[in-house]
């Protein structure tokens, strides 16, 4: 499986596109199916930044909703935060994309972004936010580390 791995920094042209980082398109690529568009982008519930998905990464975190009654208002609110506000995407031959206004409106993006990976999924940053959010992401992952406690006996460990 393709992955989403480092962060990259882009501009927008003079008619508004951002060219997906090479790698990314590839990761994208590789997991299209015919039909599928290249990227499916939606803005991210905790961060203001854009979240990016292939179609199948996509599919598997709608799953969920299958399990509430489809005329709930649980699953309406649900779907709606979803699928409302989410864009599927195909690249132009230069691997450029559009992005949404309102899209680039919830990430504060103006003249650059910065397309973080993230393993399955990527995030698009305003740059200096992003920045802060990597920081911020490394001090926490610390925390947890250090906060967590050995295993009572690791594997191979003498008794």
């Amino acid at each position: 499986m393709s992955m989403f791995l480092g962060t990259h920094q882009n501009r927008f042209d003079a008619k508004g596109r951002v060219s997906i980082p090479a790698s990314f398109r590839a990761a994208l690529k590789s997991q299209a199916q015919p039909g599928d568009p290249l990227v499916i982008l939606r803005p991210s519930h905790l961060h203001p930044c854009i979240e990016g998905w292939t179609t199948g990464a996509f599919a598997a975190l709608a799953t969920p909703l299958d399990e509430y009654d489809p005329f709930s208002e649980d699953h309406e609110d649900l779907a709606a935060s979803l699928y409302a506000d989410a864009y599927p995407l195909d690249s132009d031959k230069e691997g450029r994309i559009i992005l949404p206004e309102t899209l680039r409106t919830h990430a504060v993006l103006t003249d650059e972004v910065a397309f973080m990976g993230l393993g399955r999924t990527f995030q698009i940053w305003n740059p200096t936010a992003a920045a802060e959010r990597r920081q911020a992401a490394r001090s926490r992952a610390k925390t947890l580390a250090t906060s967590r406690r050995p295993a009572s006996n690791p594997a191979g460990a003498a008794e």
